[in-house]
């Protein structure tokens, strides 16, 4: 599919964890919170050209946002950029905004059928960029033919080179020159634009994948321009290498903690031990080391005598979880987890356990040696 043309009004900016959250006059606000209403009623009062809207909490919307500005900042186009959340999303009365020209969805398209009533009910030029193989099989639900209206969808290619790729070619048709960024800047963020892609086209063949994925994940909570307004800059200093250090750090600090938990192992009594008995462990507050953990106690159990499967346990909220992980194939954990309420797949289900048959399932201390 092929795609025309955008707006923005560069200067504010959304971020946020969690909830997906800002923050205003000290009280918590949703995502489609006072501030992004307000810079939607000032893009109005102004007439502001284009507004671009990108896919929260995305690397490749961000990036893609990242170059939206740099285009309309050199070419001193007003634009209002914002983040778009499926938490809270915008509604299409929001941006029905006089003035506004063209529209620009960054890595996404949008909800079904969002984008084509937006162009239906202002007339102006629709842009969307996606690469996922479930919008392009979905692609129909999304168009209406309208000439205003054109989508950039491809599968072999992440959004954010896709975008790089557009605003490029547009700045060399308007100021015979391709380049968004000077030498330094483009060569480190081209290299983190095929990073994210490796990522984001599920590949993984790039050197230190792993570790960069990890690294730029503490990232994610700043992608929000409007609760953090100096995304734009952040992005542009983003090195591969030192996201690959940090990943590695990282890493490293896991496998120790892990090492830690796997040493306080006892047996679990599954469903009070009609599907058996295999080793547990409890991991209050890192619930981020279940797979690693559950995968290693799965060996071990199975080193043990027990069932090739791996229970962790940990609580979340008020509730207490547990998540069985295996690595034999011949092991359905999720057997177990739809009886309790849960679900996942063989290797790796979980459910919600009441503390009181929880207890039932305890088998009292075990010692494993190594």
């Amino acid at each position: 599919m092929t795609l025309k043309h955008s707006v923005s009004l560069v200067g504010k900016n959304w971020g946020g964890s969690g909830r997906f959250q800002a923050t205003i006059s000290g009280r918590p606000q949703g995502f489609r919170s006072n501030a992004a209403l307000e810079s939607l009623t000032r893009a109005r009062e102004e007439r502001t050209q284009n507004l671009i809207l990108y896919n929260y909490p995305s690397f490749s919307g961000a990036f893609s946002a990242l170059f939206a500005y740099l285009f309309h900042r050199r070419l001193n186009i007003p634009c209002l950029i914002l983040p778009f959340s499926s938490v809270e999303p915008f509604r299409v009365e929001d941006l029905c905004i006089d003035g506004v020209e063209k529209y620009y969805f960054l890595d996404f398209l949008g909800p079904k059928g969002f984008a084509s009533e937006l162009s239906r009910k202002t007339s102006c030029q629709v842009i969307g960029f996606d690469h996922r193989r479930s919008t392009l099989s979905d692609i129909h639900l999304y168009e209406d033919h309208k000439s205003n209206l054109a989508y950039h969808v491809n599968s072999d290619k992440s959004s954010s080179c896709a975008v790089y790729d557009y605003f490029c070619t547009k700045l060399l048709e308007m100021e015979n020159t391709s380049s968004l960024l000077n030498h330094e800047d483009q060569e480190r963020v081209e290299m983190v634009l095929k990073y994210i892609e490796d990522q984001d086209l599920r590949k993984w063949t790039l050197p230190d994948i792993k570790e960069f994925n990890i690294g730029i994940s503490i990232w994610r909570s700043k992608l929000n321009c409007i609760t953090n307004p100096h995304m734009f800059q952040q992005l542009m200093k983003i090195n591969v290498m030192k996201l690959v250090a940090n990943g590695s750090a990282l890493i490293a600090d896991q496998q120790n903690l892990a090492s830690k938990y796997l040493e306080k192992v006892f047996k679990v009594r599954l469903g009070r031990g009609l599907y058996g008995e295999c080793l547990g462990v409890r991991i209050d507050g890192n619930p981020n080391l279940s797979d690693e953990i559950g995968n290693k106690l799965s060996v071990k159990s199975e080193a043990a005598g027990l069932r090739p499967i791996g229970a962790v346990v940990y609580m979340q909220g008020k509730n207490l979880k547990m998540c069985l992980r295996s690595t034999d194939i011949s092991s359905d954990t999720s057997v177990i987890a739809k009886v309790y309420g849960g679900g996942g797949s063989p290797s790796s289900s979980s459910f919600i356990i009441r503390m009181d048959e929880y207890n039932l399932w305890l088998s009292g201390a075990f010692s494993y040696n190594t």
